[in-house]
């Protein structure tokens, strides 16, 4: 790409002739597809070399005001704009720390945001560490803990995808992944897709972020995501399943019903004043901020759980900073120093303390095993309606209800949760004046609540022969699952009707007949004649629905005919992340696919059903 090197020192006079020929020059040198772009790592290399600046973040300010192509990459009159900035001195200092602080802008500047400076270290620390050996991203390792680097190397999508297996191991199948080093903006747009409704998939709160968001290198953004993708990692080991020994932690009087209703982060707590308790230490710990911050409290712990390695020692210095790095030692000793610095831990970050306690946990949980005698009957996860509690928590979660549900049961029993999701699937149904929302409620302001519920899905048409507001209140599982599940399916007919335009309400006959169509316009044979059909559980037939949506998207090489139940499993899951890749939201997992399971089916279906009169709107 040549360009008149007179008209542009006229634009930019700190530039003579002579630097803009050899700008140009070195331009060439550096595009080496020879596309007339280059791309992050290319400016970076060909700026620092050149002696402008050997700063990585003072190059990034400036390049997110000159580049206008999506995926960061510049042309020739951009990078010569760039070097004209980094001359000028603009942007210098523009990512800085401010106690503990970096400012960060939108991608207008229209909008300000801080992110924690120990959390941008710590999070870059743990994906080095976890992705060391990852030949897919091996060029891009170990990325600099002290820079803003992190955000770029996660536009592509490709890092935050590992970054989901490896919180939670097989949620994507990592054969749709896009890995070129060079993606254009669409492959990078499907990456995300995946990363989005994967990290919905596992529970995270994804709200207000898109795919372009990521491409964009939202600083604020991506450091929340990645931080709701740690953490669903760390508290995922939290169960009593895997280890049984939580049940030494069950206070008098207290059922292991009871027990299994807490969330992860207070059973945490639990086991953090489980340990206080059997030091004689006279302290507890109700948070994960001020409770820790003077160290005091870890020190006990650390010395109840690996005394022959973490000594009492840290209480007898005064300097909070220094008794934080003497406790850190400590956990360096047992091979536990990660997530917490010394700044974090007297600051009181509670992202980082939960971190740094989990992974205490998951490494020496210290709790006496089990005799067989004391053993617990522990209902396993693949038990009836386990699957579709587990189905309807994501679902409301994504309509960003608030507060967000972790125990099904227990989070509708007082109504509120169940009118925000009435709310949103049927806009403004809800009268909120006739609805009772001080705690903590009555009983009888819960029955009120839950009642109104009832009448509202009544109204609606659903099925709800023999159900009363006290049955949600008493946790009736079947009775609440089945009005939780026609909530969901009114909100996927709803949808589906407002993007057709189309008056009458869309069946489930509707829905199959869509499916078998676009399996018969992708060249396939195979058809379902309902959500039950036993021919299902090989994948296959979803595999079939995709190739119709998009021909290409499935890559053949990949599936097989699904006879053994691991073939069927096998192409359930490559079916999952195909679908997530093209934009849709799937909260079902691939053993409802094996096992056929009707409600499961059908939402696989209507989020495709969506997806496609997306992609036809478009």
């Amino acid at each position: 790409m040549k360009l008149n090197a007179f008209t542009l020192q006229k634009k930019y006079p700190n530039l003579q002739i002579n630097d803009i020929n050899a700008l140009s020059d070195q331009f060439e040198e550096y595009d080496l597809d020879h596309d007339g772009l280059l791309d992050q790592k290319e400016i970076q290399n060909v700026i620092k070399l050149a002696g402008y600046t050997n700063s990585y973040d003072d190059i990034r300010a400036n390049l997110k005001q000159v580049s206008s192509n999506t995926t960061g990459k510049i042309d020739l009159e951009e990078f010569i704009d760039l070097v004209n900035r980094l001359k000028e001195g603009r942007n210098k200092g523009a990512f800085d720390v401010h106690q503990h602080k970096i400012l960060v802008r939108g991608e207008h500047g229209d909008a300000t945001h801080t992110i924690n400076e120990d959390e941008l270290t710590e999070f870059t620390r743990h994906i080095n560490m976890v992705m060391e050996g990852d030949r897919d991203i091996a060029d891009r390792l170990p990325i600099p803990t002290n820079t803003m680097q992190l955000f770029d190397e996660c536009r592509d999508g490709l890092i935050l995808c590992k970054l989901i297996n490896d919180a939670v191991p097989d949620t994507i199948d990592e054969r749709v992944v896009n890995r070129s080093r060079k993606m254009n903006n669409f492959q990078m747009v499907e990456n995300n897709n995946i990363v989005i409704n994967s990290a919905k998939a596992i529970g995270c709160s994804v709200v207000n972020i898109g795919p372009e968001d990521i491409i964009a290198a939202n600083e604020y953004l991506i450091l929340g995501l990645i931080w709701q993708i740690i953490k669903r990692g760390l508290l995922n080991k939290i169960t009593i399943q895997q280890h049984p020994e939580l049940y030494r932690l069950l206070e008098e009087g207290e059922t292991l019903d009871e027990f299994l209703k807490l969330p992860p982060d207070v059973i945490l707590l639990r086991w953090f004043n489980y340990h206080l308790k059997a030091a004689n230490w006279e302290r507890r710990v109700n948070n994960f901020s001020k409770d820790l911050s003077d160290g005091e409290n870890y020190t006990v712990l650390m010395n109840q759980i690996k005394p022959e390695n973490c000594s009492l020692d840290p209480l007898q210095e005064r300097d909070l900073l220094k008794r934080a790095e003497m406790i850190l030692e400590n956990a360096e000793s047992i091979g536990c120093r990660k997530y917490l610095t010394a700044k974090a831990m007297v600051g009181g970050n509670p992202k980082l303390n939960l971190a740094f306690v989990a992974h205490l946990f998951n490494t020496y949980p210290a709790l006496q095993p089990l005799t067989e005698e004391e053993t617990p009957e522990i209902e396993p996860f693949d038990a009836e309606g386990e699957r579709e509690a587990r189905m309807f928590t994501l679902w409301l979660n994504s309509l960003n209800v608030e507060p967000g549900v972790y125990n099904l049961f227990e989070d509708l029993k007082d109504g509120l949760i169940l009118l925000q999701a009435f709310d949103k699937v049927v806009p403004n149904i809800v009268q909120w004046r006739r609805v009772s929302k001080k705690q903590p409620l009555s009983r009888f302001k819960q029955l009120e609540n839950c009642n109104y519920v009832v009448q509202l899905g009544q109204e609606n048409k659903f099925s709800l022969v023999g159900i009363q507001g006290a049955d949600i209140v008493d946790e009736n599982r079947t009775l609440t699952l089945g009005l939780v599940w026609q909530l969901m399916r009114e909100n996927i007919v709803r949808t589906l009707q407002s993007l057709a335009k189309r008056g009458q309400s869309i069946t489930d006959r509707d829905m199959v007949q869509w499916a078998n169509e676009i399996v018969k316009k992708g060249g396939k044979s195979s058809t379902m004649s309902s959500f039950k059909d036993p021919s299902l559980r090989s994948g296959m037939f979803f595999l079939h629905v995709l190739n119709g949506m998009k021909p290409g998207v499935v890559d053949w090489n990949h599936t097989t005919p699904g006879h053994t139940d691991d073939d069927a499993y096998n192409n359930a899951r490559l079916a999952i992340s195909i679908a997530r890749k093209l934009g849709a939201t799937i909260f079902l997992v691939p053993e409802d696919i094996v096992e056929v399971r009707p409600k499961m089916n059908l939402t696989f279906i209507g989020s495709l059903m969506l997806v496609e009169q997306q992609m036809r709107s478009n």
